[in-house]
């Protein structure tokens, strides 16, 4: 059976600034972003920034993947690692 469809709210929110930090941190999405590029687990995103939940780090990273698909992430980082 498929799953259902939910109309979630990522936990993102815009600051006056134009700064899209997680819900309630002073995280911002481009920081969770740029770990995960690193290769980091959401594990170890939020351990190295407590003030996020785990939920929301993987929220974050699925939102990410289906934006951008994680089919050849790795010539892609690598090539960028060389360049």
């Amino acid at each position: 059976m498929p799953e259902a469809l939910t109309n979630e709210a990522l936990p993102l929110e815009t600051s006056a600034d134009g700064v899209i930090r997680v819900r309630g941190t002073r995280v911002t999405l481009d920081t969770v972003w740029a770990a995960f590029n690193e290769g980091a687990t959401a594990e170890e995103i939020v351990q190295q920034y407590p003030t996020l939940s785990l939920a929301d780090a993987y929220e974050i990273r699925n939102a990410n993947e289906s934006r951008w698909p994680a089919e050849g992430i790795r010539a892609r980082l690598l090539n960028r690692r060389t360049n």
